[in-house]
């Protein structure tokens, strides 16, 4: 049976698209003439298009009238009731063309994609650097401006991003959220758990095309190839010492800072590195591990 196809008279003269109603070619037009008749009468904010402006009116009023029949979550606008629910259905609509990895959103696709073709379309005006991802460039540009938002509220030490905030509290806390299915151990984040994995089933997929060692993780391989170049990327802006890797100069940072952030549990004694407070609490358990 042949699909009948409406027919689609009114004809955008700019990009050509074509519509089947002469007010939705007028709306259409908008986005050429960038003409925003809707106000916002709150914030003052214009709008193309009427449903844009009610969409927009919840970010003030708090409304949420999109609901989610399984777990009851409410959204302000429907699409994002819509990708929610794929949380529940494990549904993935969206197919890499490249390697066949699927996701829930258009938007992580096309992150993805950028894995394989090397687009970084975002970049810094400060210095030209190029990124991936749009906040990949925001917290790129804190190096500039210096600027550090997220205070801890134990230690008093600040942060360009929340999340390294969050992660730099469990240093205190102790909080190890993310753990081995196989034997049961914990870790602060959660690609420790997926490079620990390697430690049970021994996989080493990485290369030295230099010295042939293998290792279990890329970035692993990539550290190490730095024994061989000598490169170390990772500067201290104190006093100019470089390093090859980013817990070294994190680690060397506290020499002029003199902080402490690992603190023993039973007498309060604080120290710069996990393994020094490891070494001192064998004083309080009588460990004496070397003879």
């Amino acid at each position: 049976m042949l699909k009948v196809v409406k027919n689609s008279p009114f004809l955008c003269d700019i990009c050509n698209k074509t519509f089947t109603h002469q007010g939705n070619l007028t709306v259409h037009k908008r986005i050429h003439a960038t003409q925003k008749p809707f106000h916002c009468e709150i914030c003052g904010r214009m709008f193309a298009q009427k449903g844009d402006l009610a969409t927009h009116r919840r970010t003030h009023t708090g409304e949420k009238p999109y609901r989610c029949d399984i777990c009851g979550k409410s959204f302000s606008v429907n699409g994002a009731l819509t990708r929610h629910k794929r949380i529940h259905t494990g549904d993935k609509p969206f197919h890499c063309d490249t390697c066949g990895k699927s996701f829930p959103e258009s938007g992580q696709l096309a992150r993805h994609k950028r894995t394989h073709t090397g687009e970084k379309p975002y970049r810094c005006n400060i210095c030209g650097a190029s990124f991936s991802r749009n906040h990949h460039v925001k917290i790129h540009e804190s190096i500039h401006t210096g600027e550090k938002p997220y205070r801890c509220e134990i230690c008093g030490k600040s942060f360009s991003e929340a999340p390294k905030l969050v992660l730099h509290k469990r240093i205190h806390t102790g909080e190890k959220p993310y753990q081995c299915d196989i034997c049961g151990e914990s870790f602060a984040q959660k690609h420790y758990v997926a490079s620990h994995k390697y430690v049970h089933s021994g996989e080493k997929l990485n290369h030295c095309e230099i010295c042939g060692k293998s290792f279990a993780q890329k970035q692993y391989l990539k550290n190490h190839l730095r024994v061989h170049t000598g490169k170390k990327p990772f500067r201290c802006e104190i006093c100019g010492r470089s390093f090859a890797r980013s817990c070294n100069v994190n680690k060397h940072k506290r020499i002029h800072t003199g902080e402490k952030p690992y603190r023993c549990d039973v007498c309060g004694r604080s120290f710069s590195e996990s393994g020094n407070l490891t070494i001192h609490k064998r004083i309080h358990m009588r460990e004496k591990p070397y003879y």
